[in-house]
Order: structure tokens, then sequence, then C-alpha cells
């Protein structure tokens, strides 16, 4: 079985490293660069400066859930169909797990419909 790691290369501080990580993970990263006007390089210095966690890819990871958690709001939730859509204690559990299912395909967003949920990496990044 191969792994579901991709492992690129990354420079931090001057000094390559790699970084391994899932797909749909450098896909979050790759966003949020592009929405930040910056490059992987860049985040990843950012990142490992300010790090609480034991290893890099670690708090990369974490650094990911909370840009996007700050980024969440109820209004957006509600849109997306995400959280309790009905009364507490009337919950449609086939619903509620068709919903989920859609969420962990990536194909639980408007935005997300027509993209592919993940797209093949190379261990060179030369876009980054």
């Amino acid at each position: 079985m191969s792994s579901s790691l991709i492992n690129r290369n990354v420079v931090v501080d001057g000094r390559r490293t790699s970084i391994r990580l899932e797909a749909d993970m450098w896909d979050a990263l790759t966003e949020i660069c592009q929405r930040e006007g910056c490059r992987i390089h860049e985040l990843a210095t950012m990142v490992n400066s300010t790090r609480r966690e034991s290893t890099l890819t670690a708090a990369i990871r974490v650094f990911i859930m909370n840009y996007y958690r700050a980024a969440a709001t109820e209004q957006g939730h509600a849109r997306s169909g995400h959280g309790k859509a009905l009364r507490p204690g009337r919950a449609d559990r086939s619903a509620i797990q068709r919903r989920l299912e859609r969420l962990a395909t990536g194909r639980g967003g408007e935005d997300r419909a027509a993209q592919p949920v993940s797209r093949p990496y190379t261990t060179q990044d030369n876009a980054a």
C-alpha cells in the first residue's frame, strides 16, 4: 500500500527541509498562500518561528486548521448545510449521514462541486 502523504521541499529560514502532508493539506496550504499573497516558503518560515508543536509538519497542519476555523462563520455553515439543519430531537440521521459523506468526499460545498478533490503533486515545487 502506498503512502497517502506527499513529500515536498520547502526553504525555512534559508534552510531546505521536507514536509510530508496529505494532498488535501497541500491544496489548502497552496490556497492560503494564494489568498494571502505569499509563498509556501514564507508561510512555513512564519509557522516555524511561532510553532508550539513538536514538528514543523504538525505546526503547519494546526495552522491550516486554525486559518479555516477563523474564516468559518455561522452564516457560512448554514449556507453549506453544516450543523443542526433540523431542530434538536428531530434530526434525520440519513440526511445528516449523506451530508457528512458529501463533505468527506469533497462534494459538500458549491465552490468545490466542479473542482477535483485533489491534484497530483511532484516532490519538486517550482511554483512555490
